[in-house]
């Protein structure tokens, strides 16, 4: 059985994309983030040096993945839409070992994105889903799901400055724009004896949304930096806690 089991798991990691994939995308990380832009990051010493990570970020624009991909201090796996997975894009995005997720459902995504973690890789996620005003104060249980099923431990990132005022969705920053990204405290979830596990995932997706919540808020006052269509950078954002855990999720064994 342990033979088997072995086995199982040599072919499963197999499947996941290559190390390889994120040492050559890391250098084009950084590019983009010191050279195209200018970006300031704190908060690096709050990663694990070892072990699975999952990085949760707020979203606001179209670069928050490829700009969060740079300033951490380790690679990850980001998961993005399945619609930018076409054309030159779409084989870069794979050859870099980003994941596709269909956003109707993305059980296959999560479990790729468990798989990866178990190998004790990285996972990034904008949980937010779509982008938004970037307070972080509703996003889907993804993130909650993978942490319970993989031990992982969660850093909430906050980014600023990839979208500002009243830019389109669609906006490409310009170049030499000053952003800002922060990795906050470490958060460890996991079931409590008793709990069913819908009732888990609910709680610890209410306590990441709102971790992430509150270091999205708290890197707005340190850094100046306005969310899109926020007032001033001193405006105050109630995190909304719980919505329930997504259907599909509950299906993924």
């Amino acid at each position: 059985m342990t033979e088997g089991r072995a086995g199982g798991q040599a072919t499963e990691h197999s499947s996941l994309p290559g190390h390889w994939t994120t040492v050559w995308s890391r250098p084009v990380g950084w590019i983009l983030d010191h050279l195209v832009y200018r970006t300031s990051v704190t908060g690096r010493s709050h990663v694990p040096a070892a072990g699975p990570v999952i990085f949760a970020g707020n979203h606001i624009s179209f670069l928050d993945g490829p700009v969060m991909f740079g300033a951490a201090p380790r690679p990850m796996h980001i998961l993005v839409k399945q619609e930018m997975f076409t054309g030159f894009l779409g084989r870069v995005l794979k050859a870099s070992g980003q994941l596709p997720v269909d956003r109707r459902g993305g059980r296959a995504a999560l479990a790729t994105a468990r798989s990866l973690l178990g190998a004790g890789r990285c996972v990034g996620i904008l949980p937010e889903g779509t982008r938004g005003s970037g307070e972080a104060a509703a996003i889907n249980n993804g993130v909650a799901w993978l942490a319970l099923n993989s031990g992982a431990t969660v850093v909430p990132v906050a980014i600023l400055g990839t979208r500002i005022g009243g830019e389109h969705l669609d906006t490409v920053p310009a170049p030499r724009r000053r952003l800002h990204v922060s990795f906050g405290g470490a958060i460890n979830v996991s079931r409590r004896p008793g709990e069913t596990g819908r009732v888990s995932m609910d709680r610890a997706g209410i306590e990441i949304r709102a971790a992430l919540a509150r270091h999205v808020q708290d890197s707005v006052l340190r850094t100046g930096q306005s969310l899109p269509h926020a007032e001033s950078p001193h405006e105050r954002h109630e995190a909304v806690a719980g919505t329930p855990a997504d259907h599909h999720l509950r299906k993924v064994q």
